[in-house]
């Protein structure tokens, strides 16, 4: 190979004093190695705002960047190829410390491909101003473009994967410790509020409504957390007060939250349906909530009400709401009522008779027999409420008080009480 200004550029001589003015690039920089790893440091300090100028962090990415550019300097010194290299301690310990604090891992990238393009202006500054012909120095600035590119891609890979590692493995450990302290918190009295409130990351002081997030476990193929917390997250944006809901998981397919509310905290009917706006694809999470409660004492009952609650929903499947709270008429009683299914039913079938046979036709006279006791046996309030006419309502009155075997003014609580059930629970408590 020929270049016409400068002769040939393929012979020995040439490639040694290529070589030569590599190495010589490389002695320069590493003459000035602390001013090289200061000017750097301050330069990344600067630019990769995520490190807020914490004097530990800005001090390890200094001990950081000093392993890699002696690294890459004694490469060039020596022409020791990067696989050849150990990574710096510090480098990977600067990759973990940012995975504990949560830095994303772009920040970390970032700061190795502000670092390259740094050398690559000292390197071309250290060549300017050592004599050697401009082919030798084209040649030689292209030996280290490419020897210092191979360094940065090998030595990103690694900590990456460091990072990557850390991240895991602190988020779970975080995960763990978090849980264990909010069971802790639900089980045995509480001495310093304070402190239980810095470990968990949530305020005990205030009104809570308590969350249970769950989906169907053979549909749950993977860990569905991040999925719980979005929804959480989204549903505590409709009913609180804005500050941060505290979400922990327990199974791949569970998830207990609470969600800071106001002091005029209104359960919203409307919201039975209510689904979040970025469901990745089924299963959709159902939701149950407990009622708000106030303080420590509060934050552990409204989760019991969830849990309650929760029972109630894994009970009937079929339901097609999303979210059932505790304030939602009937449902407190029937949650205290469906922790034993199977006495329940039992119940349900004595007290309704063949009124609680599962079928279309029982199921129009229960809605109807419902509405009417929950109006005050009002035939108008009731024809309102279910937009039919007053007549159509005294006739399925009459027809339901006929299958149900009995007056409604025997036992009318009761009744009301085993319809409700069969409102929430549907097939759990039919025949």
């Amino acid at each position: 190979m020929t270049d016409e200004a400068h002769g040939t550029t393929s012979t020995p001589a040439f490639r040694r004093a290529v070589e030569e003015h590599v190495e010589a690039v490389g002695s320069a920089l590493n003459d000035d190695l602390a001013d090289v790893v200061d000017r750097m440091r301050d330069l990344l300090a600067q630019r990769i705002t995520e490190l807020d100028g914490d004097p530990a962090l800005v001090e390890l990415l200094r001990a950081s960047v000093e392993g890699n550019v002696d690294n890459i300097l004694h490469a060039l010194q020596h022409g020791i190829r990067g696989e050849r290299l150990e990574p710096p301690s510090a480098a990977f310990e600067y990759a973990r410390r940012l995975a504990q604090r949560g830095v994303p891992v772009n920040a970390l990238v970032r700061a190795y491909r502000l670092g390259h393009q740094y050398l690559m202006r000292r390197a071309f500054a250290a060549s300017a101003v050592l004599e050697a012909p401009d082919a030798v120095r084209a040649a030689a600035y292209d030996v280290i473009v490419s020897d210092c590119f191979d360094y940065i891609d090998w030595i990103t890979q690694r900590v990456v994967t460091v990072y990557e590692e850390e991240r895991d493995s602190w988020l779970a450990n975080r995960a763990n410790s978090r849980q264990a302290r909010v069971r802790e918190l639900l089980l045995n009295p509480v001495e310093d509020v304070s402190s239980a409130e810095l470990a968990i990351g949530y305020r005990l002081g205030g009104h809570h409504v308590a969350a249970v997030a769950w989906v169907d476990g053979e549909g749950a193929r993977e860990d569905q957390l991040s999925r719980f917390v979005r929804t959480i997250k989204q549903l505590a944006g409709v009913l609180g007060t804005g500050q941060a809901p505290l979400v922990i998981g327990q199974d791949r397919a569970t998830a207990w939250g609470w969600i800071p509310v106001g002091e005029d905290y209104r359960w919203r009917p409307d919201l039975a349906r209510w689904v979040p706006g970025d469901v990745d694809g089924p299963p959709v999470p159902v939701l149950a909530l407990g009622s708000a409660h106030e303080g420590l004492e509060g934050f552990r009952r409204s989760h019991a009400e969830a849990l309650r609650v929760r029972t109630v929903g894994q009970l009937n499947p079929r339901s097609a709401m999303t979210v059932l709270s505790h304030d939602a008429p009937g449902l407190a009683s029937t949650a205290l009522l469906a922790q034993q299914p199977e006495v329940l039913r039992d119940w349900v079938g004595t007290t309704l008779g063949t009124l609680a046979t599962d079928d279309e036709q029982n199921a129009r006279r229960r809605e109807t027999l419902l509405s009417f006791l929950q109006h005050n046996r009002s035939y108008t309030a009731t024809a309102e409420a279910m937009l039919l006419h007053k007549n159509s309502i005294k006739y399925r009155i009459e027809t339901t008080e006929r299958v149900l075997g009995r007056d409604l003014d025997e036992r009318p609580l009761e009744v009301e009480l085993a319809l409700t059930a069969c409102y929430w629970m549907g097939a759990a408590v039919l025949h």
